[in-house]
């Protein structure tokens, strides 16, 4: 199994697109595939956060990866809308079309500057290492949707953001923070 870390976020993106595919196109799978589709979105924000930002922050890229967190913000307030809403009513579509959008959005963005960058300033043994923190990562979050989240992780997107002051803020304070950096 390959354990490059760009790979293996790749693979992500690509299963993504093709659950997004699937309830576009097949609305009687969108019971099951929902939660699939939120819990790998939501382990596969954490491990980006927690494991590949930092590394990739530090290797000269961080404008690049406060851009990204701000994105993966704007993700998990479009995912909790997306399961919190009924299959059935006719707000879900629009609701799950602005997530497809934003993740495309985002996918983008992330495979044409922060993955690049980081193949280009990692070698190879480093990429592994990160490959295999990724995996770790994300298995320990499946299953988890995006309100489930830590002060510890908050402090987190919030220093990958590059929001000031945070270590002094509560959890809600942190919460209300990067909603509004989410929203410029």
């Amino acid at each position: 199994m390959d354990s490059n870390v760009v790979d293996l976020i790749m693979n992500d993106h690509r299963e993504l697109e093709r659950i997004f595919d699937q309830l576009m196109t097949q609305p009687d799978k969108r019971a099951n595939l929902v939660p699939v589709m939120i819990t790998l979105l939501t382990a596969h924000s954490r491990a980006e956060e927690s494991e590949v930002y930092p590394a990739a922050a530090e290797a000269g890229g961080s404008k690049d990866v406060q851009h990204s967190q701000k994105e993966h913000l704007e993700a998990d307030q479009l995912a909790a809308k997306v399961a919190e809403t009924d299959f059935e009513s006719p707000d879900f579509p629009e609701a799950l079309q602005k997530l497809i959008d934003a993740v495309k959005h985002h996918v983008e963005e992330e495979e044409s500057t922060v993955l690049p960058g980081m193949r280009e300033s990692m070698d190879a043994n480093r990429l592994d290492e990160l490959g295999q923190a990724f995996l770790r990562s994300r298995a320990e979050h499946l299953g988890e949707r995006p309100d489930d989240i830590t002060k510890e992780q908050l402090e987190q997107q919030a220093a990958n953001a590059d929001v000031s002051g945070a270590s002094g803020m509560s959890k809600d304070e942190l919460k209300s923070t990067l909603a509004d950096e989410a929203e410029e």
